[in-house]
């Protein structure tokens, strides 16, 4: 997917390139940090704007703007710490396309007003579709950060109860993961015995969210 299948009017382009300085340099960060940065970022283009002069809709309280970087990394590894960096320094949601070489991915900022930012990627060179058309700007974040979300998820119920329940599903899921490690790992039966009964209860929490009709 290239920029020509966002469909966006030309309005909306910038086509800016971000020097990785004025990030890094906004803030007081530690060097591991900044090393991060400057070995896994090749270069940050500011590609499109999308706001109320750029793409004819509304702007709400929560979402002013969308803003969509183009991120060419240095190695097939997105860098979530220097993403963190470049959240806390722009004020609006941005959504992402990561190159590297002949490989693309996609990524999406969830900002919450109380928990910071949150992510959701795409696997990478998998072709994602966008649509651009929602009621205001506030709708559109929405819309695209469903785009990100598995289908079995109901997208007709409230975006704040979808969201929830993703985001539910993946813990689990990393309990699971990790519950499965703790079993391998551990030599004493008696404790295996135990952290078989965890997982099992853990497992059949899942399995009632996914068979409540809320996936």
């Amino acid at each position: 997917m290239d920029e020509l299948e966002l469909n966006l009017p030309s309005q909306a382009e910038v086509n800016k390139l971000l020097p990785k300085k004025k990030f890094y340099e906004k803030f007081s960060i530690g060097k591991r940090l900044k090393d991060e940065f400057v070995n896994k970022i090749q270069k940050i283009t500011w590609k499109y704007k999308l706001s109320e002069d750029t793409i004819n809709l509304e702007k709400t309280d929560s979402v002013i703007e969308i803003q969509v970087f183009y991120v060419e990394l240095k190695e097939q590894i997105i860098p979530k710490s220097v993403l963190r960096m470049i959240d806390k320094s722009i004020p609006y949601p941005i959504l992402y396309k990561f190159i590297y070489k002949n490989n693309f991915a996609y990524g999406i900022s969830l900002r919450h007003s109380d928990l910071g930012v949150d992510y959701y990627f795409s696997s990478w060179n998998t072709g994602m579709e966008f649509s651009f058309t929602a009621l205001n700007l506030e709708k559109l974040y929405e819309k695209l950060i469903k785009a990100f979300i598995h289908d079995d998820i109901k997208q007709d119920r409230d975006f704040k109860a979808i969201v929830s329940t993703d985001q539910k599903i993946k813990e689990l899921e990393r309990e699971i993961e990790a519950l499965n490690l703790k079993i391998k790992r551990e030599k004493q039966f008696n404790k295996k015995v135990e952290l078989n009964k965890i997982l099992l209860k853990v497992k059949s929490e899942l399995e009632t969210i996914r068979g409540s009709g809320l996936v």
